[in-house]
């Protein structure tokens, strides 16, 4: 029998069931997490876009043929195009999928969109979203600041990207940056071996994950695998190397077994692509695109003798398969990205060696990244993730990185939005993000905040602020063209892509400059 308590006696408050599953949580942070999976479930009906088909035909190639036929089947058009981890993890998903409706895992079965898959699917997003949960808690549990990481792991979990490519467009971006956090925060405890071997496993489920190679590279190197003095250490310089090598071993060996890693590396790295993705990310090929296109229309309008290239003049530059071609500016080739990037990235890794601590690590970390964001080939707009979500770690170092945290969030969010055009989830996804910069920014803005101490400060502030509000008009604007353009224009269909085009360029801006700032601040740091 329950034990009654003696009168007078105080009545310990009553415990929710789904607090007492563990004890650990903080009653705050169960709040979040029914909230959050609440507000997901009832996104279960919300718009999919083509990749919600492409994860279920994942699904269908690894249930129903044999492991030497996954990179090879070319029944749909959406083939596997993920590292094996990617593949075997789909291969698990699948063996519950086809209990629940074995129509999920027919090969044939195109486009399948009953009420079952679409539940099964939207359900995997969100339990294995809870693996990124989980490190968000640790990195709270030994914090400095409590009550900063707190709420920094809350805006990561929380985070409108997330929202808006998993658990509305369709992906598992949660799950991947669950463990590329619990790698980075392997790093902050000090375990290095760990972290070089969660990155590993993080290549082998998607190979964008490259882009953060070089930090990682020089911080094993110089923070294991040499003494202080600079001194190479063998034994752990080859024990981090087994681990890496057991990592792709266990990954690529039995389609190294079966002589298919040239097959595999021709899904993984598709060179047919343009410069730009459909929608442009907001990068500097963005901008310089949109220069070519001003040009264009100056010499067409002007007469003036610029030379210019055919091709350029009917090409769309909007990154459809096949290449990009400019009409009065140079072309720009897949080796000139690539040597863009590796250039800036090489300034970043010159002070990471210098300086091999953890927060050198990260903002290292963070820039690799947004280097390749910024001068990559055939960037995909959603690729943004891979700044913001790193940069939300180093919000709460000063006032100056969380300005350059406002802006790149602010711009790198709003550059997410095309991603959905129905009028309910665009309504969604605009009312979640300001809830969401309400939320954060707010307090960190109270904890944070320094009075300009010159001149320049303050403008460069104003400058920031006023470009801030310029997302309301951005909106405003994006959302009364298409309206306009039907209404007033003759052919509407030629002005379908300036509502993108104005977005990618303004997000470009801010992004483009939360970089240089970020840039500056880790160069200049002791």
């Amino acid at each position: 029998m329950a034990e009654i308590p003696e009168k007078g006696a105080s009545v310990p408050p009553r415990v929710p069931w789904y607090r007492q599953l563990v004890p650990d949580i903080a009653p705050s942070e169960w709040d979040i997490l029914v909230f959050s999976t609440a507000f997901k479930l009832l996104l279960y009906p919300a718009y999919r876009s083509t990749d919600f088909e492409v994860h279920r035909n994942w699904l269908a190639i690894t249930h129903s043929l044999p492991i030497s036929k996954w990179y090879y089947d070319t029944t749909s058009e959406w083939t596997l195009d993920y590292p094996p981890f990617f593949a075997y993890f789909e291969k698990a998903l699948s063996i519950p999928a086809a209990m629940i409706d074995p129509q999920i895992v027919d090969l044939n079965n195109l486009n399948y969109s009953a009420w079952s898959v679409v539940a099964y699917q939207r359900t995997t997003v969100i339990l294995t979203e809870l693996v990124l949960g989980a490190v968000l808690l640790k990195f709270v549990r030994g914090a400095p600041d409590t009550n900063t990481q707190r709420l920094i792991s809350a805006s990561l979990f929380l985070h409108p990207g997330f929202l808006i490519v998993d658990h509305i467009h369709f992906q598992y971006n949660g799950f991947m940056f669950g463990i590329l956090l619990l790698s980075v925060l392997q790093a902050r405890h000090g375990n290095i071996l760990a972290s070089g071997l969660f990155f590993a496993v993080l290549l082998n489920f998607k190979h964008i994950y490259m882009y953060l190679a070089p930090a990682y590279f020089i911080y094993l190197l110089r923070a294991f695998c040499m003494s202080p003095q600079g001194s190479i250490l063998p034994s752990k310089f080859i024990t981090l190397a087994n681990v890496v090598i057991l990592v792709f071993i266990v990954s690529l060996g039995p389609f190294l077994l079966m002589g298919q890693i040239p097959q595999l590396l021709s899904r993984l790295f598709p060179f047919t692509r343009g410069l730009n993705h459909a929608y442009w990310a907001p990068n500097a090929w963005a901008v310089l695109t949109a220069a070519d296109r001003v040009l264009l229309q100056y010499v067409k309008r002007f007469g003036v003798s610029f030379a210019v290239d055919a091709s350029g003049v009917s090409s769309s530059s909007r990154g459809l398969v096949g290449d990009t071609s400019f009409a009065v500016l140079p072309n720009v080739k897949p080796i000139h990205t690539f040597l863009i990037t590796v250039a800036f990235q090489a300034i970043f890794l010159v002070k990471l060696w210098r300086t091999p601590t953890y927060k050198s690590f990260l903002t290292a970390l963070t820039l690799c990244g947004y280097t390749s964001f910024m001068f990559g080939w055939h960037v995909h707009e959603k690729a943004v993730l891979l700044v913001l979500i790193p940069l939300s770690l180093l919000a709460a170092e000063n006032y100056a990185y969380f300005r350059t945290f406002m802006i790149a969030s602010t711009a790198g969010i709003a550059s997410l939005f095309p991603l959905l055009f129905t009028p309910a989830e665009q309504a969604i996804e605009i009312v979640y993000s300001v809830l969401w910069a309400v939320a954060v920014f707010g307090p960190l803005q109270q904890r944070l905040y320094e009075f300009p101490r010159s001149l320049p400060a303050v403008i460069v502030g104003s400058l920031e602020t006023a470009y801030l509000w310029g997302f309301v008009l951005l909106e405003a604007t994006v959302t009364l063209c298409p309206l306009v353009a039907r209404a007033v224009a003759q052919d509407p269909e030629r002005w379908e892509f300036l509502p993108l085009m104005l977005t990618s360029l303004y997000c470009a801006v801010g992004l483009i400059w939360a970089y240089g700032r970020l840039s500056f601040l880790y160069i200049a740091s002791k």
